[in-house]
C-alpha cells in the first residue's frame, strides 16, 4: 500500500458558499490551493492548473477568451493570483501556423510572450500548450504518487485500462512541450468521452467545463488509483522485504550527525551545501529493503523527481547490524568520488553539441541502511524539498514494483530534461545567491539583544541559524519571531548551557542533523556582575569564568572539531567587551573573564589558520537596548558605580564615548556579519571595537 495514502481518503474541501460569486479565475485559484494542500495529490511545485475564461480586452473592449495557467516556477498550494500567466487563446491557436515540427518545438517557448494578455509579467511555463489545447474550460495536471506508480510500471497502459476503463486514457512518454500539447488535443478529439489521461512516466491530466467538477474529478481519479493499490498490494512485502533493521531513533540521529558534516565537506567545493535528514517510516522501509539498491540504481521516473534529486542517489555503505561509523567515514571519500565519476560519464554519454556545461556532479540524495536519507542542496528549503521528492519516488517504486515492474526514465530522456536548454535558461535567470547562502551559523546567547540581532543579519544574507540559549522561554519566542520573518526552514533553536560539556556536544549534533554542519560560530553567551573586589565571592568569580571563559572554550572546541571534519574552513566570532581591554571599577571578575576570552581567541586564531578557520573578536560597550545583562542587579550596580540612575546611564555612556553616540545590538551584528562574510576572508586574530570610541580600549 502506498504510504502517502495513510489509510485516509482524500478530503473534498470544496465549499460552495465560499466559491459563490467567484470569477472563473478566482475559482481557479481556489481549486489550485485546495489541490496543492495535500501532498498525496501533488508534490511541492509539481503539476499545474488552468482555466479558460472570457475577459475584456484592454484595447478593443471586446470579450476575448483568455487562458489562465500556473506560471513558470510556481506552486499550486501557495500560488496567488499574480502567480498565473494569462494568454490570449486566439493567439495560442495561431501558434500552430508557425510550428515547424518536433525538432523545433523548443523555439515555441519564445512565442509565448507574444500571446500575453494585459501585459501580465508572469512568465508562462513550458506546460502552457498542454493546457491551451485541451478543449475544456478547466484542466488539472497533477503528480500523485499513486498515478505515477501506474505511469512508471512496465505495463502502464494495460494497468490504466484495467483501473479506469475508457474514462482515463493513456499516452506514451513524451517530454513536456509544444508537441505534447498537440498530442493531448488529438487525444481529446479522438476520445470525446474521456475525462483525462495518464502520461507515461509523468502524471495525470483531468478536465471539465466546470471548476468544481474538475476538482472533484481529479480527487476521484486519484482516490480510485489509491484504492486499487491498497487492494492489490495488501500483504505483499514492499521492495522484496526487509534486509536490514532500523537502529533506534537516537542512534539514527547520532550516525547522521557524524556522516553529514563529512559528506557536506566533500560536496561543497563549488558552493557550501545545506543538509536535511529524514528517517520517516517510508524512508526506513526503503533503505532497509532487499531490493533497495537495484531499484535506486534504476533512477526516478517523473521529470519533477530527478530534476530535484538527480537521476539516482548514492547508497552509503553502512551495516546497521554491525554499526561502524568510523569505517563508513573512511570509505566515504572514495564513494563520493566514484559517484562523481559515474555522473560525469553519464554526462559524456548523453551530451549534445549544444548541451550546457557539466553541473555539480555530486549526489543530492544519500541513502543509509538502518538510518535514513540525507539530502544536500544549496539552501535548506531545497534540501528538504529534494528529500520530499525522493519520498515521492520511493512511493512510486513501492507501488510499481508491487504490481508490475518499475521502470525508470530512459537515461537519454532523463539527460535531455536535466540539461534541457530551456531549463538552463531558467537557472540562468535565478537571482544571484546572497552573501551567506549555504552557510550555517550557531549563535550562543541567541535570545538576547545582540544574539537575536546577529541572527537577523545572518538570515537576511541567506544563512541558516541555530540559536542557543539557556533561557528556554526567551529562546522559543526569539526563534518563533525569526522564523516568522525568514521562514521555518532556516531557523532552529536548542536550549544549551555553554558550561555543560555534554550539552554543548549535543547541540552541535542537533545542528549537524538539522543543517549538515557549521560554518560560523558567534560565541555571545554572557553574564555581567559588578562588585568591589572585597565583596566578590569565589562563587561569583567562578561563575564569570565558567560562562565567559570556559563556556567560550567549550563551544569553540566543538566548532573546531566539526569544522575540521568538514574541511571547509570557518569563522568564529567572539563577542567580548571593551572591558576585556580597558579596566573598569567594581567589575574585576567580569573584566578578567573577558580578557581571558580575548586571549583565547588569539590562541585559536593561531591554531585554526592552517585549516582556514578564522577567529576574530567584536568588542561592544554599553549596549543597553535588548540586552538581558543590562537588567536587574547589573543595571542597578553600574548606575550606582557611576553615581547616576537607570534613566541617566545610557546618556552617561553616550557622553563618555568619543563619538557621543549610543551603541545598539544591530551595530554589533554588523561587525559580526563582516567577520563571517567573505569581506573578512583575509582577517583573523583581529579585534574590532564597536564602542563609539574609547581611548582606553585602543588595541596596542
Amino acid at each position: 500500500m502506498l504510504k502517502t495514502a495513510e489509510n485516509q481518503r482524500l478530503a473534498n474541501g470544496w465549499d460552495d458558499g465560499r466559491a459563490k460569486g467567484m470569477s472563473e479565475s478566482e475559482k481557479l485559484l481556489y481549486r489550485s490551493n485546495l489541490l496543492g494542500s495535500d501532498k498525496r495529490i501533488t508534490n511541492y511545485g509539481g503539476g499545474n492548473t488552468s482555466a479558460k475564461a472570457m475577459e475584456t480586452d484592454p484595447l478593443s473592449g471586446e470579450a476575448v477568451e483568455v487562458l489562465w495557467v500556473k506560471g513558470s516556477g510556481g506552486d499550486v498550494g501557495s500560488i496567488r493570483m499574480d502567480g498565473f500567466a494569462t494568454l490570449y487563446m486566439d493567439k495560442l491557436n495561431a501558434l500552430k501556423g508557425v510550428y515547424r515540427g518536433p525538432e523545433f518545438e523548443d523555439e515555441m517557448v519564445g512565442y509565448l510572450p507574444h500571446c500575453t494578455f494585459n501585459l501580465n509579467p508572469r512568465a508562462a511555463s513550458i506546460d502552457t500548450p498542454l493546457h491551451a489545447y485541451v478543449p475544456k474550460k478547466h484542466v488539472d495536471h497533477m503528480h500523485p504518487d499513486a498515478i505515477i506508480a501506474i505511469a512508471a510500471s512496465q505495463n502502464s497502459k494495460a494497468l490504466t485500462q484495467e483501473i479506469f476503463g475508457d474514462e482515463i486514457g493513456w499516452l506514451p512518454w513524451k517530454r513536456p512541450g509544444y508537441e505534447l500539447g498537440l498530442w493531448l488535443e488529438t487525444f481529446c478529439r479522438e476520445n470525446p468521452n474521456a475525462k483525462g489521461v495518464i502520461l507515461e512516466s509523468h502524471g495525470l491530466f483531468t478536465w471539465a467545463d466546470d471548476a468544481r467538477e474538475c476538482y472533484e474529478l481529479t480527487l476521484r481519479v486519484i482516490q480510485q488509483a489509491m484504492d486499487w493499490f491498497a487492494e492489490r498490494t495488501a500483504g505483499v512485502p514492499a521492495f522484496g522485504g526487509a534486509k536490514h533493521q532500523s537502529l533506534p531513533a537516537d542512534q539514527r540521529r547520532d550516525v547522521a550527525s557524524r556522516l553529514m558534516p563529512a559528506i557536506r565537506g566533500m560536496i561543497s567545493g563549488q558552493q557550501a551545501m545545506v543538509g536535511h535528514f529524514d528517517d520517516s517510516d517510508a524512508v526506513l522501509e526503503f533503505v532497509n529493503a532487499r531490493n533497495m539498491e537495484p531499484l535506486a540504481a534504476l533512477g526516478t521516473s517523473c521529470p519533477d523527481h530527478f530534476l530535484r534529486t538527480k537521476i539516482r542517489p548514492l547508497v552509503v555503505a553502512f551495516d546497521p547490524a554491525r554499526p561502524d561509523v568510523d569505517a563508513t567515514l573512511a570509505g566515504l571519500a572514495d564513494a563520493v568520488a566514484a559517484y562523481r565519476a559515474d555522473y560525469a560519464a553519464y554526462y559524456d554519454r548523453c551530451k549534445h553539441p549544444d548541451s550546457p556545461a557539466l553541473r555539480d556532479p555530486n549526489a543530492v540524495v544519500y541513502l543509509v541502511p538502518g538510518v535514513g536519507m540525507i539530502t544536500f542542496a544549496r539552501d535548506k528549503a531545497t534540501a528538504r524539498i529534494s528529500g520530499e521528492f525522493y519520498v515521492n519516488a520511493i512511493n512510486v517504486m513501492r507501488g510499481a514494483s508491487s504490481v508490475s515492474t518499475y521502470v525508470g526514465l530512459p537515461e537519454q530522456e532523463a539527460f535531455d530534461i536535466e540539461y534541457w536548454l530551456l531549463e538552463e535558461a531558467k537557472l540562468q535567470r535565478m537571482p544571484k545567491p546572497k552573501s551567506l547562502a549555504g552557510r550555517v551559523a550557531l549563535v550562543t546567547g541567541g535570545a538576547g539583544g545582540i544574539g537575536s540581532a546577529t541572527a537577523e543579519r545572518y538570515l537576511a544574507e541567506g544563512a541558516c541559524v541555530m540559536l542557543a540559549d539557556i533561557d528556554a522561554a526567551a529562546l522559543a519566542d526569539t526563534g518563533a519571531a525569526l522564523a516568522k520573518r525568514h521562514g521555518k526552514d532556516v531557523v532552529r533553536t536548542v536550549a544549551m548551557n555553554v558550561t555543560d560539556e555534554t550539552a554543548v556536544a549535543a547541540a552541535y549534533a542537533v545542528m549537524a542533523v538539522e543543517f549538515g554542519g557549521v560554518d560560523i560560530l558567534v560565541s555571545n553567551a554572557g553574564i555581567a556582575s559588578s562588585a568591589p573586589v572585597e565583596d566578590t565571592s569565589l562563587a561569583l568569580w567562578n561563575k564569570n569564568m565558567d560562562i565567559l571563559s570556559t563556556g567560550y572554550f567549550l563551544v569553540s572546541r566543538a566548532a573546531f572539531r566539526m569544522m575540521r571534519a568538514q574541511d571547509m574552513g570557518g569563522s568564529i566570532i567572539f563577542v567580548a567587551s571593551k572591558n576585556g581591554l580597558a579596566a573598569s571599577p567594581n567589575a574585576s571578575a567580569y573584566c578578567t573573564a573577558k580578557a581571558a576570552e580575548i586571549h583565547l581567541a588569539r590562541c585559536l586564531a593561531l591554531e585554526g589558520a592552517e585549516a582556514g578557520i578564522r577567529v576574530n573578536v567584536v568588542n561592544p560597550d554599553a549596549v543597553l537596548r535588548g540586552s538581558k545583562i543590562w537588567s536587574g542587579e547589573w543595571l542597578d550596580q553600574r548606575a550606582s558605580t557611576y553615581k547616576t540612575d537607570k534613566e541617566g546611564l545610557e546618556e552617561m555612556y553616550r557622553q563618555r564615548s568619543m563619538l557621543k553616540r549610543s551603541v545598539y545590538p544591530e551595530d554589533i551584528a554588523e561587525a559580526a556579519y563582516f567577520f563571517a562574510s567573505d569581506h573578512a576572508s583575509k582577517s583573523t586574530g583581529n579585534i574590532l571595537n564597536v564602542d563609539a570610541g574609547n581611548v582606553q580600549a585602543f588595541t596596542r
